[in-house]
């Protein structure tokens, strides 16, 4: 007998496990049809509800929604339905949002929010915080380069419970504790010389929020009034004076205000939150509801959205009982009777089927699409600013009588007059006498930002600038707060705004700033000419030549090497009379390892030898015109010779590097790699074979002994040379 209960139990898992397969690989049907098997069998009330509920999701997704509900009730008779139950009919009632707007091509109704391409108006857009898709107000740079709202930061970080993304580009790697940056001081008093009254709309708004957080409730609305009148288009203050009058239970007016939000900005998820509370206040849980699903549309992990929505659900699809929940608020519309409960919420909720979001919630049916309704807010506020005209701009369409009536007051604005836009042209012609070049010139050059970059203290240089200052000091240069993190991450992500700025305003000053930035970068790039010299020892072809850079001079030169492109740079030893050798080798830049205070360690390995023409300086380090040394040819019997010649003085240095100690062996070797071996072709390389460079980097020479075969152009010279040393060092150690 217990075997055969073993059996059965391992046959119902192997079942509820194809079901759990079938409904992953979108086979619903199966998967109901299995789960439907499954408890005919079942007397556990616990475990029916499980499967019941698997059921019910199942028919959902297959596009029976109706058997669907039905299931769902019949779960939640058993026990009421906690979250986990209802977490995937959540997702296709939100799911459907997006299917059924995708389905009929409105691009609209993607689940992330867009971009407010043309809330500033004509080649000014991106003048808006990503998060809350509104003006930007106290705007912080993140250190990839992207701005938002500093409260807005702030807010994400404390309600997310997790390290802030950017909205951008979904980078999180570099963005430590938001607090820590501060407003970009160039972009805020750039914007608040550009858009006065839209700034003055957000101090009113920040004010308004203070004294709300005080419970000071009528003094936070005259507040957000006062900003409305200034800011018509500006959703968040609709949004925020949704909530203030929610407190003071002007529950209709609430809702006024949360449905202007979401018609200004369709895709912002919080305004659908708002409409949602006001309408729950209103008894109007169905279409709560639906907003709260068009929210989770939108952002899917909203947790007020779907907490809220969970526990909507859970009520609707309660047994009818005389426990009525609190949040709503009329029962005899909603729980009059149990005939009436089970036709009207059947009725209401198989509205959540596809077919509702074809016409009635679809994010852009009720309201114009993201671009007019982004564009025309401070499109208008730019034009107001720059003709100083005293009016505002409202919506092409018409607002509803109600809302002329009630609302018109309290936003201030006049219909007749929102008639013309300004196009990108005239809105350039405006700026141009508010906003001039010398707004966006950096501190330290004085002159257009090229490449500009934002420390987190807020300042802004150029990223050529800032480097060169950080050379010498890791503090911020204006206001001295230390940089030492940011400085050893050495990703300076240029502020994407800036440059975006002064591309659409001031083309011409930045094309000339480009033309002097690459006329200098083409003459640091120069490998004949002003060639960056490093004076400090000898360095020979082919051979490893690792350097600890620390002083600023040299972090300059050697980030100079990398900008140009070249990794190139002269290595001389010092001279007491000229500064530097008149003969050095190039060296390549192969890898450079940074650390916080500013040091490097460069490895570097050698290229071609040169001789000095003229000796000169540039920012602090030296430079010379140099021209290159290649060996001299020889052919026939000269050749043969060389080649015997360079046999024997191999085997001669074979002899030698052998007879050192092992520990003093491996220690060559860890520094400079091991021997090379004889090249196939004797004269192939212009510097002749790299075993004859590697051997005079190792042996114990002074650096004044080696300079003289780093000039000689003759191999046979040099081979006789190395065979001198050689013969010196094997009769020293017989001694």
């Amino acid at each position: 007998m217990a075997a055969e209960t073993d059996s059965m139990d391992a046959e119902t898992d192997s079942m509820l496990q194809l079901a759990a397969e079938a409904f992953r690989s979108k086979n619903f049907d199966l998967a109901a049809d299995i789960y439907e098997c499954q408890l005919a069998g079942l007397g556990d009330a616990g475990s029916r509800q499980e499967l019941m509920v698997k059921r019910a999701d199942a028919l959902a997704f297959g596009g029976k929604f109706t058997e669907a509900f039905g299931v769902y009730r019949q779960a939640a008779e058993i026990e009421r339905l906690r979250p986990v139950h209802l977490s995937n009919l959540i997702d296709y009632l939100s799911g459907s949002i997006i299917r059924r707007q995708d389905g009929a091509g409105e691009a609209a109704a993607a689940p992330a929010a867009p971009r407010c391409g043309g809330c500033c108006g004509g080649g000014g857009e991106g003048l808006s915080c990503r998060i809350c898709l509104s003006f930007l107000f106290e705007p912080v740079t993140l250190p990839c380069g992207h701005c938002f709202c500093k409260k807005c930061l702030e807010r994400e970080r404390k309600e997310k419970e997790r390290p802030v993304v950017c909205k951008e580009c979904r980078d999180s790697s570099r963005v430590a504790d938001v607090q820590s940056y501060r407003v970009n001081v160039v972009l805020s008093n750039l914007l608040a010389k550009w858009f006065p009254s839209v700034q003055q709309a957000g101090r009113l708004r920040r004010e308004g929020n203070g004294l709300y957080a005080e419970k000071k409730m009528e003094a936070a609305l005259e507040k957000y009034n006062r900003a409305v009148r200034i800011a018509p288009m500006d959703h968040i203050l609709f949004s925020n004076r949704s909530q203030i009058h929610s407190s003071l239970k002007h529950y209709e007016k609430a809702l006024r205000d949360a449905e202007m939000a979401c018609r200004l900005m369709p895709h912002w998820s919080k305004g659908h939150v708002r409409k949602a509370q006001a309408l729950v206040s209103l008894g109007r849980t169905e279409e709560a509801l639906r907003e709260y699903l068009v929210c989770l549309s939108i952002e899917p992990d909203c947790k007020l959205a779907k907490t809220e929505a969970h526990k909507l659900l859970s009520d609707l699809l309660a047994p009818v009982t005389n426990q009525v929940p609190e949040h709503i608020s009329d029962c005899s519309i909603i729980l009059s009777s149990r005939v009436h409960i089970k036709n009207n919420i059947v009725a209401h909720l198989q509205n959540f089927s596809p077919s509702l979001f074809s016409s009635q919630f679809s994010l852009s049916s009720n309201a114009p699409g993201p671009e007019r309704s982004e564009g025309n807010g401070v499109k208008g506020q730019a034009k107001a600013e720059f003709k100083r005209l005293d009016h505002c701009f409202l919506l092409k369409r018409k607002w509803p009588s109600t809302e002329e009536e009630d609302g018109g007051k309290e936003r201030g604005c006049d219909p007749k007059r929102a008639k013309s836009e300004p196009t990108t042209e005239s809105l350039r012609f405006m700026v141009g006498d508010v906003f001039d070049p010398t707004d966006l010139e950096c501190s330290l050059c004085m002159r257009l930002f090229y490449e500009p970059v934002t420390t987190p203290c807020g300042h802004t240089f150029c990223l050529q600038c800032l480097e060169r200052c950080l050379d010498h000091n890791p503090k911020c240069p204006l206001c001295k707060e230390e940089l030492s993190e940011y400085l050893v991450q050495r990703q300076y992500c240029k502020t994407a705004l800036m440059e975006k700025l002064i591309s659409t305003y001031f083309p011409s000053e930045l094309m000339e700033r480009e033309k002097v930035h690459q006329e200098e970068m083409a003459e640091l790039s120069n490998l004949n000419k002003n060639v960056p010299i490093f004076v400090c020892t000898m360095a020979f072809p082919t051979v490893p030549c690792p350097l600890h850079i620390f002083e600023p001079c040299y972090r300059l030169m050697i980030r100079r090497c990398m900008e140009t492109g070249t990794n190139c740079f002269g290595m001389c030893l010092g001279d007491n009379l000229k500064g530097f050798a008149d003969y050095g080798c190039l060296l390549e830049i192969c890898d450079v390892k940074f650390f916080s205070d500013g040091r490097s360690v460069v490895d570097t390995i050698g290229r071609r030898r040169f001789k000095v023409i003229q000796h000169s300086q540039r920012d602090g380090y030296n430079t010379a015109d140099i021209e290159y040394l290649e060996d001299v040819k020889v052919e026939g019997v000269a050749e043969r010779e060389l080649q015997s010649l360079h046999d024997a003085v191999y085997d001669q240095a074979l002899v030698w590097v052998n007879s050192l100690k092992a520990e003093q062996k491996d220690r060559i070797e860890g520094h400079f790699g091991p021997m090379p071996d004889k090249d196939s072709e004797l004269q192939a390389s212009p510097n002749g074979p790299s075993w004859c460079w590697w051997l005079l980097a190792v042996l114990p020479l002074e650096g004044r002994a080696q300079l003289p075969f780093l000039a000689l152009t003759s191999l046979k010279d040099r081979l006789s040379g190395i065979r001198k040393v050689l013969l010196f060092m094997s009769q020293s150690r017989h001694r």
